[in-house]
């Protein structure tokens, strides 16, 4: 019996299907059972990432170039940086500078990584509008694993630009047709139905 919540799966060479529990969450569940083996918020990873982009860019970094950077009032962006501090990963003092520990430029590092590698694989499906929102409303929930999986998919693509201006080509065509009002589809329809 194939019950929601488990997978059957056949283990090879055997004859039996072997039941493997496999709980299914609502987005927000997910995001709560991630949240409990994160040290990080999302507000905070952003922080980071933003602190470690400016000091490659400017070197020092300052609390008030940091709010506008992130669209936030100075005031949020201290508090934040304090919380920062207190798990050291920044180095700070009221007023001064802010700086990355050893464990701060590593994680900054691997953020902007995986921002990186997220908005590439949005510009690879083509994606042009809300490219920065998507970015950021997926990188804060991907899995580890997930992430090396689209790392080979944007590798894939760059290694294979004639596979890549195929897709480009299918994508425009679809959505040509999508858009078209003599196939009585409009904007607005939903890019899940079907004809």
């Amino acid at each position: 019996m194939n019950r929601p919540g488990f997978l059957l799966h056949q283990k090879k060479g055997a004859g039996k299907l072997v039941s493997i529990e496999e709980d299914f969450h609502t987005v927000r569940g997910y995001q709560l059972l991630s949240a409990e083996k994160k040290v990080l918020t999302s507000s905070m990873e952003d922080y980071l990432e933003m602190i470690y982009r400016i000091s490659r860019e400017e070197g020092e970094v300052r609390v008030n170039q940091l709010a506008e950077r992130l669209n936030v009032r100075p005031s949020s962006a201290t508090k934040v940086v304090q919380k920062l501090s207190k798990l050291g990963l920044v180095t700070y003092e009221k007023y001064g500078a802010v700086g990355l520990s050893r464990q701060g430029k590593v994680l900054g590092e691997f953020l902007l990584q995986r921002h990186e590698v997220i908005q590439e694989f949005l510009q690879n499906l083509g994606i042009e509008e809300m490219l920065l929102k998507d970015t950021e409303l997926i990188e804060h929930d991907v899995s580890h694993s997930t992430l090396e999986y689209i790392k080979i998919f944007n590798q894939f693509f760059a290694e294979h630009p004639q596979i890549k201006n195929r897709y480009d080509q299918y994508r425009r065509e679809k959505l040509k047709n999508r858009l078209n009002p003599e196939n009585g589809l409009s904007q607005s329809s939903s890019i899940g139905e079907s004809r």
